[in-house]
């Protein structure tokens, strides 16, 4: 080993020392057997296998030279512990092992001037200044030494002395991302599935070895896989013999007080709560950096674009405190995108008054915010066209977690306005299910909001009410529909373009419940009305035209409805042009209505002539254009053409569930259309495993009870009966023809098909 000779002047983060000739030369001092100093670390460990691999490769690899290596991550990681590990495994080859806290100047220089004490009792009496620079002497003059410098709040703090070092093994743990230049920098994230089970059964068992862990996966996930998160459950759960599945109640009635609580003897300053807060306090300098995080919490954990974030807070200072953030390994950060851990997130929107960063109304403005921001995306967007639907792709998810972790008593009418755009949305495509609850959330809020008078408010029941029909809940739909409407000719006054819809609405509810009569004769007053008030080119009264031709066809008068049809589609024409969406759809319910008729010739040009145009003008994957492609197969299998028939329909089938996803009711429809068409094709093992397939996806999706599902089980029926499956056949049609008459009624045109379809399968 090299030696110094003489006085010298030692450099420790930037201060001078003169160093006497009292002091121990340090240079010359073995190191001393037994003399160490390590982590208080819990004695469980877990996984980490590719971490302590490279860990033991740096090391393996120095050739005497010094080894610098910084594991960073988010705050309860497991970095100490890691560290502590890898000195634990490495005993036997380090002499000493030296940790110490490193979060400041003060603490480095502490810790190394309790160094040299420790190998040398004699320096305890200098001064601590001294003591330092002969730690950093001894340090800098041997080698097979460890130091573990844990907490490192920056690079900087630590630089001074890394530049000194020139052998030995520095182990920097750290929440800084960023900085480290030439140091080897090991990033650490949280456990995989199976090893935070594992982690907080060994903590679990430890103490309380008959304990039933049934959910510990569950809670491992919602603790986001951060072992700080884990240990402290685990201790927890121990402690007061909770089971998995009631700290997750616990942590969902009671987040605050699960966020700081320990166990007996724990650590209060290891809480997820403290560890966090300790990172924010560094930060707090900067106050828009703590309101980003807290506008963050209220989005999706993942994928949140940094284009939403713009205009809640200018630029430079989004940018600035996005990367401060992502320094402190609080969020990861991408060129478009950043992601939060999920428990980052839960603690961050807890309020908690001993917290400053945790403000109850700093919170509330954060979630409210993020509400705006999430609203305003969607503003001037239609839900109905598929143009638009990456933009509802992109907020849908934000706005779910958003809406999860809020409940309607803090909406905002910004929130209302964003739960029935997504409403609307999600008819589109095909989640009812959501839409309605939706819904029911936006009108409970306009409801305490505006008061149930409010234009906002009746909306939103009318929105509700065309939900219920559309999920076949028909006694539902009318009731709503009925209360609708007569709020709005109360409010608004029975000429109002608003009431006049609800009128609509109601007329096509009672048509969906076969009440075909009642529906006419309240379209026939509609039309009359909206003519008066409007005129009778307005787009309404088209509409209420083309829903009279409709319902005139449902009831079989169907020269009725060609007349109608073929008059309406004439004004739209005129009215509208030629390539208008709602001209394309009047001149396909045309189309549909000469199939009826049995006109196959004439339904089959002009579908054909839809597909074309509508490709056109709304493009070969637009909902509209694969639905005139179904309608098409189904006229070509109306003609006997069954070939072409099921070609189009599995290519229909291809691109329904390419575009709408698998789950959407139309796709669902053109599965039951090819099994129709495969049982008319006499291939009847391929219609019946189709048919049984759509029927599970249907009860899925719609509900047992839903109109279309009614339909397929009676489909099915009708392929056990072609397949000489009679008692199979007879069995289903009966239970279908129960549900029916006691969902639909016994006059619905659904309920008169299944009872037709059963009596002739008992005559066979």
């Amino acid at each position: 080993m090299s030696s110094i000779v003489g006085p010298a002047v030692g450099v420790v983060q930037g201060d001078l020392v003169l160093i006497g000739s009292g002091a121990p030369a340090m240079e010359s001092l073995s190191a001393v057997p037994g003399v160490g100093r390590v982590s208080a670390e819990p004695g469980v460990f877990v996984g980490r296998v590719e971490e302590l691999a490279r860990l033991e490769a740096a090391v393996a690899g120095s050739d005497g030279r010094a080894v610098v290596i910084a594991v960073h991550g988010l705050g309860g990681v497991g970095k100490s512990t890691l560290a502590a590990r890898f000195a634990e495994l490495n005993a036997d080859r380090f002499s000493p092992v030296w940790w110490l806290t490193a979060d400041s100047h003060v603490a480095v220089d502490t810790g190394l001037a309790e160094l040299a004490a420790a190998l040398a009792p004699e320096t305890a009496v200098l001064p601590s200044e001294q003591r330092t620079e002969l730690g950093v002497r001894w340090l800098v003059t041997h080698d097979d030494w460890l130091l573990v410098l844990d907490n490192v709040t920056s690079p900087q703090d630590v630089a001074g002395l890394l530049k000194r070092v020139r052998t030995g093994t520095v182990v920097i743990t750290s929440r800084q991302r960023y900085g480290w230049r030439t140091v080897q920098a090991v990033p650490l994230d949280v456990l995989s599935e199976y090893e935070a089970v594992e982690l907080l059964t060994r903590i679990v068992l430890s103490d309380w070895p008959d304990a039933d862990l049934t959910d510990a996966d569950r809670l491992c996930t919602e603790l986001g896989l951060l072992p700080l998160a884990i240990e402290q459950a685990g201790a927890y759960l121990s402690q007061t013999r909770t089971s998995p599945a009631a700290y997750l109640k616990l942590l969902a009635r009671f987040p605050a007080r699960m966020f700081t609580v320990t166990a007996e003897g724990g650590d209060a300053q290891r809480t997820m709560a403290r560890v966090w807060h300790v990172t924010l306090d560094l930060l707090a300098d900067a106050e828009v950096t703590g309101q980003v995080l807290r506008q963050l919490a209220w989005f999706a954990s993942e994928g949140i674009p940094r284009a939403l974030l713009a205009g809640a807070v200018e630029e430079p200072e989004l940018s600035e405190a996005l990367g401060r953030l992502a320094a402190y390994s609080m969020i990861t950060l991408t060129a478009d995108t950043v992601a939060v851990h999920r428990l980052v997130q839960a603690v961050t929107r807890t309020p908690d008054p001993a917290d400053p960063h945790r403000q109850l109304a700093d919170i509330a403005s954060a979630r409210d915010t993020a509400t705006t921001i999430l609203a305003t995306a969607l503003v001037g967007r239609r839900p109905n066209n598929p143009a638009d639907w990456p933009v509802y792709r992109l907020v849908l998810p934000h706005a779910r977690i958003l809406l999860e972790h809020t409940t309607s008593d803090t909406d905002t009418t910004q929130t209302g306005w964003l739960l029935n755009e997504l409403g609307h949305y999600l008819d589109e495509q095909g989640d009812v299910t959501t839409r309605i609850a939706y819904f029911i959330r936006a009108r409970d809020s306009f409801q305490r909001l505006l008061g149930p008078d409010h234009p906002d408010t009746l909306s939103s029941r009318n929105n509700l009410a065309r939900a219920y029909r559309s999920a076949g809940d028909l006694d539902r739909a009318i009731t709503l529909h009925e209360a609708t409407l007569a709020d709005r000719e109360r409010v608004l006054g029975s000429d109002h373009p608003n009431t006049l819809t609800s009128r609509n609405n109601l007329a096509s509810a009672y048509e969906s419940a076969g009440d075909l009569n009642r529906a006419i004769t309240l379209y026939e007053a509609i039309i009359v009305d909206s003519e008066r008030v409007l005129g009778s080119d307005h787009p309404d009264t088209l509409t209420s035209r083309n829903n009279l031709a409709g319902a005139c066809e449902s009831a079989g008068d169907l020269d009725r409805a060609i007349s109608l049809y073929e008059a309406n589609l004439t004004d739209i024409r005129r009215v509208l042009g030629s390539d208008h969406p709602n001209t394309l759809a009047s001149r396909s319910n045309l189309a549909y209505t000469y199939l009826s008729k049995g006109d196959l010739d004439r339904a089959i040009s002009l579908y054909e002539a839809i597909i074309v145009d509508s490709e056109r003008v709304l493009g070969s994957d637009h909902p509209n254009t694969l639905t005139s492609r179904n309608n098409l197969a189904g006229a070509y299998e109306s003609a006997g053409d069954l070939d072409r028939a099921i070609s189009l329909y599995e290519a229909n089938l291809a691109d329904s569930g390419r575009v709408l996803g698998s789950d959407h009711p139309n796709t669902l429809t053109s599965r039951n259309n090819l099994g129709n068409v495969y049982q008319l094709a006499g291939d009847l093992d391929r219609a019946i495993t189709l048919h049984e397939a759509t029927l599970a996806d249907r009860e899925r999706v719609l509900g047992s009870d839903h109109p279309n599902t009614l339909t397929s089980r009676s489909n099915l029926a009708r392929a056990y009966e072609s397949a000489g499956d009679l008692d199979r056949a007879i069995s289903l049609y009966e239970a279908t023809l129960a549900d029916s008459e006691r969902l639909l009624g016994s006059d619905h045109p659904v309920t008169k098909a299944v009872r037709a379809n059963l009596n002739n399968a008992r005559s066979t």
